[in-house]
């Protein structure tokens, strides 16, 4: 366990970090055509498919592009919170990065349930819902505001010591172990691994449609979380994706777009300033029953 004590510098984390993601995705990318391939097997290939896989790919490309414009300013928010905010500045072996990876999950959870819990923030995260299917191409759909989020849930990391690099380090591993929870392929696993961590059972859970499983298994890598905080379900029976409304498209600057699309549509044919404010911070489903019960 001594190499758990030893030193880093902040450049082997930077290091570490590319090197997980760069080699991750060329891994994703392995692991999606082995699904087309069992799609194809399976005689469940279609156009529809193929075109929302595209998709996901085009809006990972519009979101990576977002992120090389903001990224400086992004990291310039971490790296003097922690020169000048920060309670200590820990010192970066593989006990902190091993905690910090723990706390990063934690603030992940927060995150993602605030992402349902308000208008504003489900309109870039029902981009990664709005899908029908469920595969490894769908871990890659992106909102044009993924990257805003994260940034208040993750920089009280900062403030109690956790060098940048090793928090955005901890960010990439836990996207990275979600990535793969996005198949059909794998059903259950063995018990003890469904009771601790996030599956894609406990995945698909999350995005699904039906009534009993709505705004449930927000986690990253623990489900513990869920259980912990009262928002876990089983899968028991087959799930159905995507949306409401459902976006009917495959368009990816469509796709990209959609979530603040559908939320400006909805401000502009508010009744109120008071039902305009409750469509920002109250859940999606409020507004969807608000529009069922107007259509009466």
């Amino acid at each position: 366990m001594d190499y758990l004590s030893q030193l880093f510098t902040p450049n082997d984390v930077w290091g570490l970090e590319v090197w997980i993601d760069n080699w991750f995705f060329v891994l994703a990318i392995g692991l999606f055509i082995i699904e087309l391939l069992r799609y194809g097997i399976k005689k469940q290939f279609t156009k529809n498919l193929l075109g929302d896989s595209v998709a996901n790919f085009v809006t990972l490309g519009l979101f990576g592009l977002i992120i090389t414009i903001v990224a400086a300013s992004y990291a310039g928010v971490f790296l003097f919170s922690y020169e000048h905010l920060s309670l200590v500045q820990l010192p970066i072996t593989g006990w902190t990065i091993l905690c910090c990876i723990l706390l990063a999950d934690l603030a992940y959870y927060w995150e993602h349930r605030f992402l349902h819990m308000n208008g504003f923030g489900w309109a870039t995260h029902t981009v990664h819902h709005s899908s029908p299917h469920f595969n490894i191409s769908v871990a890659y759909r992106h909102g044009p505001m993924d990257w805003f989020f994260p940034l208040f849930f993750y920089l009280p990391l900062v403030f109690l010591g956790f060098h940048p690099f090793v928090i955005f380090l901890a960010e990439i591993i836990v996207q990275v172990f979600q990535t793969l929870l996005h198949t059909e392929t794998v059903k259950k696993l063995p018990r003890p691994i469904e009771a601790i961590f996030n599956t894609p059972s406990h995945h698909r859970v999350h995005h699904a449609t039906n009534k009993q499983y709505l705004d449930k298994n927000y986690a990253g890598m623990f489900i513990i979380w869920d259980k912990m905080f009262g928002t876990f379900a089983e899968e028991k029976e087959p799930v159905k994706y995507g949306v409401y409304p459902r976006i009917n498209t495959v368009n990816p600057i469509k796709v990209f777009f959609s979530g603040y699309v559908t939320l400006i549509k909805r401000l502009w044919h508010a009744p109120s300033w008071r039902y305009r404010i409750h469509l920002l911070i109250k859940s999606p489903t409020w507004a969807w029953q608000q529009e069922q019960i107007n259509k009466k």
